[in-house]
């Protein structure tokens, strides 16, 4: 079976972390793979990363990785994507650890993937099937807002840009230059998605309900936001420039020869 780890960053979810992880595998159960979780949390106050040790005490299947003090979404994702990477992993699920993504989704996600019909499954709230429970009209006008200002800057048809509940294979992981990814807030999750189809990986949508949070507190924030408005036309032109450095480099060398 393939070996599928499910990676959670945690940043004071103490309140969450021990049903979520029993929910995640319990919904693993159902698909064909052999299961982990990855927890990265990157130092809480509130004792999540104790909770987390407990479970990984009681089930081998759990691992804890402690990430030092709070470095954002994007570096927590990235060490436990070099973890998986380093156990063996050929399939990796991010997912909030707030409920706000489904734990029975998951199998969902991965089946695409374990099938060979996608590199990537990705969580979409805004194709057909897909929906948004528990937010207000301003928060769904930001968040659909911010999906349609990133596809159109990047040129790309992916629907839900900024959604952070993904299956990759593992040989995305690896071909993605994870040291060049620069951003940690939420358009982590567009950077990853956008380098993915650069590189010439499918992406599919699975339809999914996006739940709000019921415990803690969300992470959004106005830095996050701002971070988005700037970052993603930064991403386009960094690829344009990548591309014409590529080009003056077989031109380069196809002079020498």
């Amino acid at each position: 079976m393939p070996s599928a780890w499910v990676i959670l960053p945690t940043y004071n979810e103490a309140e969450n972390v021990a049903r979520l992880v029993a929910a995640v595998l319990a919904a693993l159960e159902q698909a064909p793979v052999d299961a982990h979780v990855l927890i990265v949390d990157d130092a809480s106050p509130d004792g999540t990363g104790a909770i987390a040790d407990g479970l990984a005490a009681d089930d081998p299947r759990v691992v804890v990785r402690h990430n030092g003090p709070k470095r954002g979404l994007g570096r927590a994702y990235l060490a436990g994507f070099r973890q998986a990477l380093d156990a063996g992993a050929d399939l990796i699920v991010e997912m909030d650890c707030d409920f706000s993504h489904d734990p029975a989704d998951v199998p969902r996600l991965l089946a695409p993937v374990i099938a060979g019909s996608a590199d990537i499954a990705l969580g979409s709230r805004y194709v057909e099937g897909g929906a948004i429970e528990d937010w207000g009209r301003a928060r769904r006008l930001v968040s659909a807002g911010g999906s349609h200002y990133a596809r159109t800057v990047l040129g790309v048809e992916v629907r839900d840009l900024t959604g952070g509940f993904k299956c990759f294979s593992a040989e995305v992981l690896r071909a993605i230059d994870l040291d060049g990814v620069r951003a940690n807030g939420y358009v982590f999750q567009i950077e990853m998605t956008f380098r993915a189809l650069r590189a010439g990986f499918r992406v599919t949508e699975v339809p999914i309900v996006f739940r709000d949070r019921r415990l803690g507190a969300s992470k959004m924030t106005a830095r996050v936001a701002l971070e988005a408005a700037w970052k993603v036309p930064a991403l386009r032109l960094g690829a344009g420039v990548r591309r014409r450095r590529r080009a003056v480099s077989r031109r380069s060398g196809h002079d020498r020869s």
